[in-house]
């Protein structure tokens, strides 16, 4: 066997592999590869996409670089980086949506404005944002009076409730927990989301809505929708079902709330 020298002085054989065929298949994503834009400080938001992701259906992420403070200044301003965002993720297999994965900065920036930008970045998918995922998921579950949790500062609260009652919705009640801080937001126990969701439920309410896609509602979603007694909605949950409805794939995944029982309807 011939010799070649490597740097550094030492010597090793040339390799010379054997000529094979190669089979390939459709891979992760044989279903369907769905893209994400995630903000740089969320812990919670990449865990939760692979759990609710089907066999068959090939998640792909990448994050947005973004400051740990959490406030309507610092959510406006990633857009941004936005159409840079999604025009990597896997532009080669061409995810079949691209979601901007954030619930306060889609309604801090604007739907539309979001969607404009990553079909910018990523003109084969179709954009759509979080907050968008929870209005369909809303609607899809006949909610019109709601009740809304979050750990968000009371300006983007005020903001979230004009945004929801624009939409038709009636807000009985919306709490904040004014954490500013994104990394400590998802290290806030399930079990006090759990129990601040269902401190805020209204007897008139429809639904609960529990805002934020960087919180772990969905470890005790089912937990407060069974004890409500009425549908829960999370973050990450309309997201995903939204997201996969988009897709054409209807899973039924138990475990989250009766929304995954349902198909896409007529949603936007």
């Amino acid at each position: 066997m011939s010799q070649e020298v490597v740097p550094g002085g030492a010597s090793s054989p040339v390799v010379q592999s054997a000529s094979r065929e190669v089979p390939y298949d459709d891979g992760t994503h044989w279903r369907a590869l769905l893209g994400f834009i995630i903000i740089s400080m969320d812990l919670v938001m990449e865990e939760n996409i692979y759990r609710l992701s089907p066999e068959g259906v090939g998640p792909s992420v990448t994050r947005l670089n973004s400051p740990n403070d959490c406030n309507v200044a610092t959510l406006a301003a990633q857009i941004d980086g936005m159409a840079e965002a999604a025009s990597i993720l896997q532009p080669q297999a061409r995810p079949a949506v691209i979601c901007y994965a954030c619930t306060s900065g889609s309604i801090v920036i604007g739907e539309d404005e979001v969607r404009a930008e990553i079909q910018r970045g990523a003109p084969w998918a179709k954009p759509s944002t979080l907050v968008t995922g929870v209005i369909n998921a809303l609607h899809r579950l006949d909610a019109q009076r709601i009740v809304v949790a979050t750990p968000y500062l009371d300006e983007i609260n005020t903001m979230e409730a004009a945004f929801l009652r624009e939409r038709g919705f009636d807000v009985l009640n919306i709490q904040g927990l004014n954490v500013e801080d994104c990394e400590a937001m998802g290290r806030i126990t399930p079990s006090f989301i759990r129990d601040f969701a269902l401190s805020i439920d209204h007897e008139d309410a429809d639904a609960i809505f529990v805002s934020c896609g960087g919180i772990r509602t969905l470890d005790v979603l089912q937990e407060i929708e069974d004890a409500a007694g009425k549908p829960v909605v999370c973050s990450n949950q309309a997201m995903m079902w939204d997201c996969l409805r988009r897709a054409n794939i209807n899973d039924t995944i138990e475990g989250y709330g009766r929304l995954f029982h349902m198909d896409w309807g007529e949603s936007e």
